[in-house]
């Protein structure tokens, strides 16, 4: 999804080097791990949103099925023991 990735500075190579350039810095060990963590959480987070995506596209596209897994998933809410 290119708009996805326009609103997203830290995909492609841009997001690569300043990971590099934070590890390569002065005393820098803990800076490059912030800094690695970070982008790990928005890659995370943007594969999370694609995902929510993905699942409410199909749900629209196949309603039946939609249907079952949520009358499924009710099913086993009500049927959980705490």
């Amino acid at each position: 999804m290119p708009e996805q990735e326009d609103r997203d500075p830290s995909a492609g190579a841009a997001g690569a080097s300043r990971v590099s350039r934070g590890a390569e810095g002065a005393g820098g060990g803990a800076f490059g791990e912030v800094d690695w963590e970070a982008e790990r959480r928005r890659r995370r987070a943007r594969f999370l949103r694609e995902l929510a995506e993905a699942r409410a596209l199909r749900d629209r596209v196949q309603p039946r099925r939609a249907k079952a897994a949520r009358l499924r998933h009710a099913m086993r809410m009500r049927t959980f023991r705490w």
